[in-house]
């Protein structure tokens, strides 16, 4: 299945997407909201809701409060190798919080405190049950589905320390979307992931190279602390971010990021 948040006039709505038509999911205002139904599952695939053509369907915010946003720095070979840096035994994580999401559509406004304003797209993982101290096998069980974000960075704020967070948690700065692919209908040991700015195609990457898993990652994560449905978990971002080119290349109001993963579809963002 593939699940989106729509907004209507009424406000959003979960809704299933079925080849070119939505199907509203009564009585859940959002996925994360859906996600906290244990039969979730079965409500989605037998939701008989509205029908909206799919063409011109307003797209919110998947998940628009989970209760944690959790991030993977350095995880594909490609990246660390041009971030000068060695291959890490463990998983590098660091925090955002709800407030640093946006919708799959919506305008990311610069920052005038930073002009290095970078793209970073990401497989994301949405988890579907709550995950507490669970192996690799049951970190499986555990995953709702699939979903793409940009991981917008302020590179000068971040590197002003050797803590990452200040610059990855500027308000509405991290697209998330276009939809929720359940694990029968996506496999991410055959996507490729893409970012294009303006047209130009600037990372384009196997998401086989990860060297932490989804599942993997859970499971680490899960020792420290419970996973909750609607949680967040972006994997991290190959090669190809422009602070990492020569001349580095840094995104201005005007500019269009696009990020695809096959399966999944596009986040396509406008900087404001």
């Amino acid at each position: 299945m593939r699940l989106a948040t729509l907004r209507t006039t009424d406000g959003t709505v979960a809704a299933r997407l079925d080849g070119d038509t939505f199907t509203e999911i009564p009585g859940c205002t959002d996925i994360g909201a859906l996600l906290l139904n244990e039969d979730w599952r079965r409500r989605a695939a037998d939701a008989d809701g509205r029908r909206v053509p799919a063409a011109g369907a307003g797209l919110g915010l998947l998940v628009p409060n989970p209760s944690k946003v959790l991030c993977t720095g350095l995880n594909y070979t490609s990246h660390i190798e041009e971030m000068g840096r060695g291959l890490p035994s463990h998983p590098t994580l660091f925090a955002k919080f709800a407030d640093t999401l946006t919708g799959p559509t919506d305008p990311v406004s610069a920052a005038p405190e930073d002009p290095e304003m970078d793209w970073e797209g990401e497989l994301a993982v949405v988890v579907g049950r709550t995950a507490y101290r669970v192996d690799e096998d049951e970190a499986a069980e555990c995953i709702a589905g699939y979903t793409i974000a940009n991981d917008i960075s302020m590179r000068g704020w971040q590197n002003r320390t050797t803590e990452w967070l200040q610059g990855k948690i500027w308000a509405r700065s991290t697209p998330v979307g276009p939809v929720l692919t359940t694990p029968d209908a996506f496999d991410p040991a055959t996507a490729t992931l893409s970012t294009t700015v303006n047209g130009k195609t600037v990372q384009e990457h196997a998401i086989a190279d990860l060297l932490f898993t989804p599942t993997r990652l859970i499971a680490y994560i899960s020792t420290m602390l419970p996973l909750r449905p609607g949680d967040l978990i972006l994997t991290g971002t190959p090669g190809g971010v422009g602070r990492a080119r020569t001349p580095r290349w840094y995104l201005t109001p005007g500019d269009v990021v696009e990020v695809t993963i096959d399966g999944i579809g596009t986040l396509t963002n406008p900087i404001i």
